[in-house]
């Protein structure tokens, strides 16, 4: 290098901005079930990346220009894992995302991030007060249209279940009180989360055991008759042989009886 180059200067981008990962125990969970069941939901498409709480830069150079969404979804680029997520690298921002709302969080997240994501073209914005500290209700729904995140209602309600139907993902977004659930339209059901998934295969184990024990004493009932059987059969044997024999004896005394009266054979 020439001494009047000028070496680029390398742009360092954190992996953490040094704030916890969620602010309650309630938020980290449904911060980690959404994650883990869309992309589990997702599992058979490469196209479809899902993450949350991950550092995402949006300007080249500038570290200073991230966000970190609680939970985000993109279609269009491979899955795998990212220990950050650059827009320029990508090609591409978010289409989904979604923030768990709190105290000190809801300005920002109706405010700055929302421009943010307006900047970012993101297709679906929602935001969810899980303790209904600031918002009643609890889920309110963002869509773009025409560059701008305006507000939308819901498809409909269930009582006091809010529910918004996200074209992008083909899913429905449910919000109860502190409940937030994804659901597949055409059956109606919740994704299962990480915790549902333990026990449908603990059930499942259980039915196993169970249908494996009932498979076990039937072997057992069968090989008890198999044994009978075999017993009787052996008796049966052994009955014939007597018989057999008798029949013999029989016509042998038969025999000896007619020769001692002297009566010809035939």
């Amino acid at each position: 290098m020439s001494k009047h180059e000028v070496r680029p200067v390398e742009v360092f981008y954190p992996e953490s901005d040094g704030k916890p990962m969620a602010e309650t125990d309630l938020h980290r969970t449904l911060l980690l079930d959404m994650v883990a069941s869309v992309d589990r939901y997702f599992r058979h498409d490469p196209q479809v990346y899902v993450s949350g709480n991950l550092l995402l830069y949006y300007e080249e150079g500038h570290p200073e220009k991230c966000v970190a969404p609680d939970f985000f979804v993109v279609r269009g680029v491979p899955k795998g894992l990212r220990r950050i997520y650059k827009v320029w690298e990508e090609k591409k921002g978010p289409d989904v995302v979604v923030e768990l709302t709190s105290r000190s969080t809801h300005l920002e997240d109706l405010g700055n991030k929302r421009a943010i994501y307006e900047d970012l073209g993101v297709l679906e914005y929602y935001i969810f007060d899980p303790a209904g500290y600031r918002f009643k209700p609890p889920l309110r729904g963002f869509r773009l249209e025409g560059g701008i995140l305006g507000s939308v209602p819901p498809a409909r309600t269930e009582g006091e279940r809010l529910v918004f139907s996200s074209d992008v993902l083909g899913l429905e977004l449910h919000g109860c009180g502190p409940t937030l659930r994804w659901v597949v339209p055409k059956t109606g059901e919740p994704i299962p989360v990480p915790g549902e998934l333990y026990e449908l295969a603990e059930e499942a184990k259980a039915r196993a055991d169970q249908e494996l024990s009932r498979a076990e004493r039937e072997h057992a009932r069968a090989e008890e008759e198999r044994v009978r059987a075999e017993e009787a059969r052996v008796r049966a044997e052994e009955e014939r042989s007597r018989a057999e024999r008798a029949e013999r004896e029989l016509a042998r005394l038969k025999e000896e009886v007619s020769r001692l009266r002297g009566e010809p054979r035939g």
